[in-house]
């Protein structure tokens, strides 16, 4: 199994014999260099989108359409992204699992915001954010997507028991380390932990230093674009 950082939210998952886009981000990334877009998703199987911002979704459309690969998440944000897009879809719902072959996803709740802006800057609400569950090759992954700590958190590790963690922890508009670190040591036990949505933007955390000083019995490791993580 590989995941690899594609810079912010956004990762490229490679477990069984699927290639799943999450949250892909990578036009207008200042993270990810946009010459190794055709690196970055050759071969993908699978695009999962969390919410609607347009971090995580603006290139959604377009990379499933050409790459014609269908795209999962909330049922409004998919009900939109097919109108917009001409592209397949399947929406679902928080509890929900959907079988890619060889891999399960079930959406799980998160408490953030879901919505994108018409040309005019109107706000368009695009259903409810949420995470993921991932589970194939015998690992269970959390994708928290952008979220606070919820005592939800408690609920979905007596559920999937993930042993790898990737928690949004830039904090300003998502949970920030010290936050992330509660989370991973008062609701889950994950061997592994990747942080993710920082480093991005000036205004987010900048390093992992204290989630590593926080969980010190947890493998932390800070990722690097378009570098694989073997898990």
């Amino acid at each position: 199994m590989k995941l690899i950082w594609l810079g912010h939210g956004s990762f490229r998952l490679e477990i069984a014999d699927k290639v799943i886009l999450l949250d892909p981000f990578l036009t207008g990334n200042p993270m990810f260099p946009e010459d190794r877009r055709a690196e970055a998703i050759a071969g993908a199987t699978h695009i999962f989108v969390t919410h609607g911002h347009g971090d995580h979704l603006n290139d959604v459309g377009p990379v499933a359409k050409e790459l014609g690969i269908p795209v999962f998440g909330m049922v409004e944000l998919m009900k939109w992204v097919a109108d917009q897009h001409g592209v397949e879809t399947t929406g679902f719902n928080k509890g929900g699992t959907v079988d890619i072959g060889g891999v399960t996803v079930t959406m799980v709740h998160a408490t953030h915001s879901s919505a994108t802006e018409t040309a005019d800057g109107v706000p368009v609400y695009l259903g409810s954010e949420s995470g993921f569950m991932i589970e194939g090759e015998g690992r269970t992954i959390y994708f928290s997507g952008d979220t606070d700590v919820m005592a939800d958190m408690k609920v979905f590790n007596d559920l999937h028991k993930p042993d790898i963690g990737i928690l949004c922890a830039g904090g300003h508009f998502t949970m920030d380390m010290r936050r992330a670190a509660y989370a991973a040591k008062t609701f889950f036990d994950f061997k592994t932990l990747v942080p993710m949505h920082y480093r991005t933007f000036p205004l987010l955390e900048q390093n992992a230093d204290l989630l590593k000083a926080e969980l010190p019995g947890v493998d932390v490791i800070e990722p690097q674009v378009l570098e694989a993580i073997e898990l």
